[in-house]
């Protein structure tokens, strides 16, 4: 129904700044709330932010919290995730995802991007 591209990603000194975009295609984007998650090898993936379907509503975890932020632009079918004051631990793959409902649960979302790296040096 949805398909997801992720962009942006790449190598980044630590306090730097990287804005990565999620490009949707098909006519029901505006019916999804969105998320983007992030996976480092050999650990779990875990969620850094999602946003509603109408971006009134947005959610952080305390490790990305006011450093990341999330936002879309359904006219252009297009989330973003603005990251500023880089660490080397936010070195992962990046993942947006689409779900039916606002959710912080990996559960609730459905469609997933193929992902963009994220390499932040000391």
């Amino acid at each position: 129904q949805v398909q997801l591209v992720e962009s942006g990603g790449g190598l980044v000194q630590a306090g730097g700044s990287l804005r990565l975009s999620c490009a949707a295609s098909g006519r029901t984007f505006r019916s999804y709330a969105m998320g983007w998650f992030r996976q480092a090898p050999g650990k779990e993936r875990e969620l850094v932010g999602c946003i509603s379907w109408n971006g009134g509503a947005t959610y952080y975890p305390d490790s990305v919290k006011g450093r990341f932020t999330i936002s879309r632009d359904n006219a252009k079918n297009t989330v973003y995730l603005q990251m500023n004051s880089l660490k080397p631990e936010d070195t992962a793959v990046y993942y947006c995802a689409a779900a039916d409902k606002f959710s912080d649960s990996s559960r609730d979302f459905l469609y997933w991007g193929q992902g963009t790296q994220v390499t932040v040096s000391s």
